[in-house]
């Protein structure tokens, strides 16, 4: 084999260096959520729903009739963490059956406005190629990871372990199984997320 006058290693380096300054883009994104995790648990309305339903989720089972239960009794307070929080999937809640989008409260604040005072937001996607009436958005919990990025489905994660931590019976393993029917993510999505827990330690 003759050789090549090319040598490789600057630009291996070149190409070294420029992930490097990527990588230091997450974790700077990853720092700042950090910094901002929950914070709107603080502050009203939030606040007032934790101090009473958190001592009694302790020693519920994730999933089971009663921790439900209490989930919904929190709703109000619940519904406004998710708008203020983009790590849960309940936070991109606006689907449209026409592109499949997933879009969040302020997204469906400032949709355009369907005719005639119905009040009905259309897909700001779909609406600018022309589809106006088949388009409105609907309410949704189930598949709000489709709106996420991997940089909220990694504090996802996150907050997932935590909170198995103020559960007695916390487990990881199970709530990343329960919440594949929950949020309706993918067989491989699951994978993913067992795999990241187990390479971070937290299982």
């Amino acid at each position: 084999m003759s050789e090549s006058p090319y040598d490789s290693k600057l630009d291996t380096l070149e190409h070294i260096d420029k992930v490097r300054f990527l990588l230091s883009l997450v974790l700077q994104n990853l720092g700042e959520r950090s910094n901002a995790h929950d914070a709107s648990k603080i502050d009203s309305p939030e606040k007032e729903a934790f101090d009473e339903f958190t001592p009694k989720l302790k020693d519920s089972t994730y999933g089971s009739d009663e921790y439900k239960g209490f989930l919904a009794a929190m709703k109000p307070a619940l519904d406004h963490h998710y708008a203020a929080n983009s790590h849960h999937p309940e936070h991109y809640r606006w689907w449209c059956g026409i592109c499949d989008g997933r879009f969040t409260e302020a997204q469906w604040e400032d949709a355009p406005q369907g005719p005639n005072d119905s009040g009905q937001r259309y897909c700001p996607v779909c609406s600018r190629n022309g589809i106006i009436y088949e388009s409105w958005l609907e309410p949704k919990t189930d598949k709000g990871l489709h709106g996420m990025t991997l940089l909220d489905i990694i504090e996802m994660l996150c907050d997932w372990k935590a909170a198995t931590l103020r559960h007695k019976d916390g487990d990881l393993l199970r709530s990343i199984d329960l919440n594949q029917k929950r949020f309706g993510y993918s067989e491989e999505m699951r994978r993913i997320l067992r795999n990241t827990a187990a390479e971070l330690g937290f299982t």
